[in-house]
């Protein structure tokens, strides 16, 4: 079930440009780093979670790239674009082959259980 979004006849014709455009360079600085890398962690300065992420892919001896944006109390903006874009509510966001998993704890569990390795191709 795809999930909702607000049609595109319900936003006034004048707001469209800005809506679809709003700060679409972090997200397509984002996709294509998701798509270049086979690990991509997304987070911000001064997040535990984002920190426990890295920590996590660095114990398993997994190579990720890391994109950081901002702080808690800077870029709030462009991270809300993403969090738009993708869906998902909280930083980090963990993506493994171009593929969202989710953050720190959903990451953590897909290490734990060997999927990590096995969505990577790596013994």
């Amino acid at each position: 079930m795809p999930r909702s979004t607000l049609e595109e006849a319900r936003l006034h014709p004048a707001i469209r440009d800005t809506v679809a455009n709003l700060h679409a360079d972090i997200v397509h600085n984002v996709q294509a780093a998701a798509a270049s890398n086979p690990v991509l962690v997304v987070g911000m300065a001064g997040n535990p979670f984002c920190r426990r992420a890295r920590k996590a892919l660095d114990a398993a001896g997994i190579a990720h790239q890391y994109l950081e944006y901002g702080s808690y109390l800077s870029q709030w903006r462009q991270r809300n674009a993403l969090k738009m874009w993708t869906g998902w509510p909280t930083l980090p966001m963990v993506f493994v082959r171009g593929v969202l998993v989710g953050g720190a704890q959903d990451l953590i569990k897909l290490i734990d259980s060997g999927e990590a390795k096995r969505l990577l191709g790596t013994p």
